[in-house]
């Protein structure tokens, strides 16, 4: 087949995956089925024909190709996470975020990092990766979990927790993968873990804080602040978004700071200069078409990867009983044990159990390999993909009907959460 012609089918492939993709959460809004689905399923149907677009895009297949598609997704949906949250930052007012931060995450990758060098036989550098790589929940695919547009009102605990977990610990998964490597190399490094202590940790974050707050502060006073005639407000254009996504991950990356954090805290930065301006709602609907068709192609590529075998070469019984502890066991029971008993259990329970696993844990596994040589690359590869595969699935199914049902009962309990935050 000539390349003309592949391209041609490509195309014509995209242009039917956004068409479907915008039509099917409509034409089926009342089952329980997430677009995520939908999307896997289209590719998992067209992975053994020639409309296969991962033989059509063969460029697909290479690592940097893999690390540089995911990290932009992950940051365009960063920004349109923070500029969806209504709620200050504060000790209290997000007190279940910090929670989930700094007891579940590292409680939950200690976990894993056990079990993968208990069921998978992994070694101490590859065991600590792979728990990195699973422990950011996804911002991309967890949009039925998370808080409304801006200004919508709807910003209940758990929609409130998951999104502003979902934020934060994408970055701060960094530190963890930054060990990993950092092992690897310790033989040739003796002052390996102060190094990784001061710069990658200490430094990293420091800077990706410190930047996202400073480059939110000054964008937002150029569109908001400026003379009438000069403010980017004037724009009225959703782009907006998309620069200040950029802007804020490669400034704070040429710095070595953490840009996934950096451009989380830019949105929630944008947000205190003109906290109730209408012009948020553009660029957070701009920066959710933007993740939306990315997350579609990918998810497509990523169904049809994993019909013909590519994701999941190395699985066994092993790998199932890994995903299975992961999604049954970790995450639901680090996540539980990590929030206040004064939380009613229904959301006790939605928040540790809603953690979904996507294409940051992909990034992070791209990302790190090309970093160091690692052991057993292949096992945490089919891994990450039965894990992100299982969660996308389970979550879909589930979600939907677990909201509504959480829901109601707020509306009978009056509203506001028995013992959340004020």
């Amino acid at each position: 087949m000539g390349e003309m012609v592949r391209y041609d089918i490509t195309l014509g492939l995209l242009g039917l995956v956004i068409l479907l993709t915008a039509w099917i959460p409509m034409a089926f809004r009342r089952l329980p089925l997430s677009l995520p689905i939908f999307c896997i399923a289209i590719g998992a149907l067209v992975g053994h024909t020639i409309l296969n677009p991962v033989v059509h895009l063969a460029s697909f297949d290479r690592r940097l190709v893999i690390e540089h598609v995911t990290e932009f997704t992950v940051i365009v949906a960063l920004m349109g996470a923070g500029l969806k949250i209504d709620r200050p930052v504060g000790l209290r007012n997000w007190a279940l975020t910090w929670r989930l931060l700094g007891i579940a995450m590292p409680l939950g990758i200690a976990v894993m990092a056990a079990a993968a060098s208990w069921i998978l036989g992994l070694g101490v550098a590859s065991a600590i990766l792979l728990a990195a790589c699973l422990a950011p929940t996804d911002p991309v695919l967890a949009s039925d979990v998370q808080v409304g547009p801006p200004q919508t009102g709807r910003e209940d605990e758990v929609r409130f927790a998951l999104t502003s977990e979902a934020g934060l610990n994408d970055g701060l998964s960094f530190p963890f993968v930054y060990l990993a490597i950092a092992i690897t190399f310790a033989s040739d490094q003796p002052d390996w873990f102060i190094d990784w202590l001061l710069f990658d940790v200490l430094w990293r974050l420091f800077a990706g804080v410190v930047m996202g707050w400073m480059i939110g502060k000054v964008l937002g006073f150029a569109t908001f602040r400026l003379p009438k005639g000069a403010a980017l407000v004037r724009t009225g254009d959703g782009l907006v978004a998309l620069g200040i996504t950029c802007i804020a991950y490669s400034l704070t990356e040429l710095v070595y700071g953490y840009g996934f954090v950096a451009v989380f805290v830019a949105a929630l930065s944008f947000r205190t200069v003109e906290r109730h301006h209408e012009f948020h709602k553009e660029l957070h609907d701009f920066s959710e078409q933007i993740e939306r068709l990315l997350m579609m192609v990918l998810l497509v590529c990523f169904g049809a990867a994993v019909s013909i075998g590519q994701f999941i070469a190395a699985l066994d019984w092993r790998v199932v009983v890994f995903a299975l502890f992961v999604l049954v066991i970790a995450r639901p029971v680090v996540g539980w044990v990590s929030l206040p008993s004064t939380l009613p259990k229904g959301e006790r329970l939605a928040i540790a159990v809603f953690g979904i696993r996507g294409l940051g844990s992909i990034y992070y596994l791209a990302f790190a390999t090309g970093m160091a040589n690692f052991e057993a690359v292949g096992i945490m590869w089919s891994a990450i993909a039965l894990i992100v595969l299982v969660s996308i699935v389970t979550h879909g199914l589930t979600v939907t009907p677990a909201m509504r049902w959480l829901d109601r009962r707020r509306k009978i309990a009056g509203g506001r959460s028995p013992g959340a935050p004020g």
